[in-house]
């Protein structure tokens, strides 16, 4: 057992990109973290390494989003792990761009199983079980707003996904949990830059008045501020973390 004094946090699709630095960040914040993956045991299990030779505190837990049960036991080891869970950031997702005459059913859905209802997911289970005072942070993107083409099923998810962030603040009145999303927009993470033609590249970071892509660690930045002291009077919120893009 860890000391349950250090704050909880579950960090979802944590084992690389975007996630993997919102877990570092909180770690070195001084939380307690859950590293969630799906299937890259061997980058949760490094980061957790990572973490723990900084002094910090992680575990990994393997959980599906899109399957209630998994996400359960997800929490269930937090629990055990730490004696409670107060943060939870939905960071797991998936893209897949097409245009909307041309994406198929097998695409649409299986981005509204893991973005929309694995977010629903765990959202459901932070309400019941997050400590009161707890902080929940959604992954949304600027995709919403810039409305792209190709977008449409992804952009769809996102847009349900803030939706949901601005009814549960409602929904959780009394207890002092914010909830709130953050909407990166590109940002040069392995994933984004793989198999991009450098001038696709130059293109979306000029989307920006800044001419660059966002860091992993700027998005994570944005994170640490909602789950931490200074962001406890933000609830309800999209914060756009995207250079000025929208």
């Amino acid at each position: 057992m860890m000391s349950n004094e250090r704050k909880v946090a579950i960090v979802t699709g944590a084992s690389r990109g975007i996630g993997a630095a919102i877990a570092r960040r909180l770690a070195r914040d001084g939380m307690n973290v859950l590293v969630n993956f799906a299937g890259n045991v061997r980058e949760a299990e490094a980061l957790v390494r990572e973490i723990e030779k900084a002094d910090g505190h992680a575990i990994t837990a393997q959980a599906d989003v899109r399957d209630p049960a998994a996400v359960a036991r997800m929490f269930d080891a937090a629990e055990a792990a730490f004696g409670g869970v107060d943060v939870l950031v939905n960071n797991a997702g998936i893209m897949k761009l097409a245009t909307l005459a041309e994406t198929d059913d097998a695409t649409f859905d299986s981005q509204v199983a893991i973005n929309l209802k694995g977010s629903f997911n765990t959202l459901r289970e932070a309400s019941r079980r997050l400590r009161n005072g707890g902080r929940i942070i959604n992954i949304s993107s600027s995709v919403v707003g810039l409305y792209q083409p190709t977008y449409a099923a992804y952009a769809a998810t996102k847009a349900g996904v803030e939706a949901m962030t601005h009814i549960l603040t409602k929904e959780l009145r009394g207890r002092n949990i914010t909830v709130n999303a953050v909407a990166p927009g590109p940002t040069a993470t392995d994933l984004f830059l793989d198999g991009k033609p450098q001038e696709v590249i130059d293109r979306l970071a000029n989307i920006s008045p800044l001419e660059r892509l966002g860091q992993p660690a700027e998005i994570a930045a944005t994170v640490s501020f909602l789950a931490g002291p200074d962001g406890a009077w933000i609830n309800g919120q999209t914060l756009h973390a995207n250079g000025g893009a929208i």
